[in-house]
């Protein structure tokens, strides 16, 4: 039986795919990032929210190594980690 982990203080996307930690979909937060096309980003929210997860989720998505980029670009909702 492959049993899922739920994780705190994760900061490394890659790390969170490999170990399947249980992870709340946010990679529509790229395709959103991408369509407004704004100079300036600005993303406010309370400590501990994930906001460097998002980054470095939005830095594992643009990379061109295969390896990491097949784990990132891989589909999370059709992952059983991610809900």
């Amino acid at each position: 039986m492959n049993e899922n982990k739920a994780g705190l203080g994760y900061q490394d996307f890659e790390e969170v795919r490999t170990q399947h930690i249980f992870y709340i979909d946010k990679t529509d937060f790229i395709r959103e990032w991408w369509e407004y096309a704004d100079k300036v980003i600005l993303i406010t929210r309370p400590r501990r929210f994930g906001k460097t997860l998002n980054m470095n989720m939005t830095e594992c998505f643009s990379q061109k190594s295969t390896q990491t980029g097949a784990i990132c670009l891989k589909a999370c909702r059709k992952s059983q980690t991610c809900i």
